[in-house]
């Protein structure tokens, strides 16, 4: 279920003047995302938590929206995932990334994705 995306904004440059680069990038995710032990859902799980733990607003906002549209990740799957993150990177960290969950979670478009 997994798709050729990739969140950075520098992306598409390196795709378009680096190709080998990019290859390399896109077999890289391949490597780590492979579901062979850990399925796919938990890992992107794994990933909105490691973007929540670093305050990175943008990117937790991406994991979860991908999270939810192609994976069904509910909010509670998610809330779970944010409670490691408000034990070991601290309650900014945690309140912030509730708060970009709840503003999702307003968005009539993710509202269909998650019921």
């Amino acid at each position: 279920m997994k798709e050729e995306v990739f969140f950075s904004k520098g992306m598409p440059h390196i795709k378009k003047d680096y190709p080998d680069l990019y290859e390399a990038i896109v077999h890289l995710n391949n490597a780590a995302y492979t579901g062979k032990t850990i399925d796919y859902k938990t890992q992107k799980l794994i990933a909105i938590a490691v973007n929540a733990a670093a305050s990175d607003d943008r990117a937790i906002r991406k994991q979860m929206v991908s999270g939810m549209k192609e994976l069904g990740i509910t909010k509670d799957e998610i809330m779970d995932a944010l409670r490691v993150v408000l034990l070991t990177a601290g309650k900014p960290a945690f309140t912030k990334s509730v708060a970009i969950l709840y503003k999702l979670l307003e968005d009539p478009e993710m509202v269909k994705c998650i019921k």
